[in-house]
C-alpha cells in the first residue's frame, strides 16, 4: 500500500501522475522509538514515597516502565519485565529449591529415568515379540525413548534375553529359592 503525503490518504486505485507517492515503514511515520533519558526514581504517594524505577524502555513508544523496580532485582526491574528472582545458584540451594518443590516423586530425575528404562524394555519386548511371529497386532506408534536400539534378527532376541538381569542363571536360582 503506498501512501500520498499530500492528501493524507492510501493510493490504492489512485494513480494519478504528479502526486508524490511513498512506501509505508516506520521511519516514514516517525515511529522507530527514541531512547530517551532514564529516570532513576519514581516518586508516588502525594511526594512522599521515592522509589527505584524500573529501567526498561518500550520498543514501540520508546518510553521508560512506569512501575517501580523490586527491591531484590540486580538489574533494577519490575516484575514483568524480569525483576524476579533467576533461581538459585549454589548446589545447596538447588537442593533446597528441589525438597521444596517435591511432592509425591513422580517427577524426580530417578523416576524418570526409572519410566525410561521401563518403556525401553516394553519396546524391546515387543520387537522381540515380533521377531519370534509371536503377535499379529500393528505395532506401537509415535517415537522410540532414548537410548533404545532395534531388534531386528533372532540373534539380537537371544542377547537381550541373556543380558536381561531377569533371566541370568543367579536369577533364576534365587526365584526358586523362595
Amino acid at each position: 500500500m503506498l501512501w500520498n503525503r499530500q492528501t493524507g490518504r492510501s493510493t490504492r486505485g489512485n494513480n494519478k501522475p504528479g502526486i508524490r507517492r511513498i512506501a509505508i515503514t516506520l521511519k516514514s511515520w516517525g515511529m522507530l522509538p527514541v531512547k530517551k533519558n532514564i529516570t532513576p526514581t519514581l516518586v508516588t504517594g502525594g511526594g512522599k514515597i521515592t522509589c527505584p524505577r524500573c529501567t526498561a524502555m518500550s520498543k514501540r513508544s520508546g518510553e521508560q516502565c512506569k512501575k517501580p523496580a523490586l527491591k531484590t532485582s540486580r538489574t533494577q526491574k519490575c516484575d514483568l519485565h524480569g525483576g524476579r528472582s533467576t533461581g538459585p545458584k549454589t548446589a545447596e540451594g538447588k537442593a533446597r529449591q528441589r525438597a521444596a518443590v517435591l511432592k509425591t516423586g513422580n517427577y524426580t530425575k530417578e523416576a524418570m529415568e526409572d519410566e525410561v528404562r521401563s518403556v525401553r524394555a516394553l519396546a524391546a519386548l515387543e520387537d522381540a515379540m515380533y521377531v519370534l511371529n509371536m503377535t499379529i497386532m500393528p505395532r506401537t506408534r509415535g517415537r522410540k525413548p532414548l537410548g533404545y536400539t532395534p531388534m531386528k534378527t533372532v540373534e539380537d532376541v537371544v542377547k537381550f534375553v541373556l543380558d536381561n538381569p531377569l533371566h541370568s542363571p543367579r536369577a533364576s536360582d534365587e526365584r526358586q529359592k523362595k
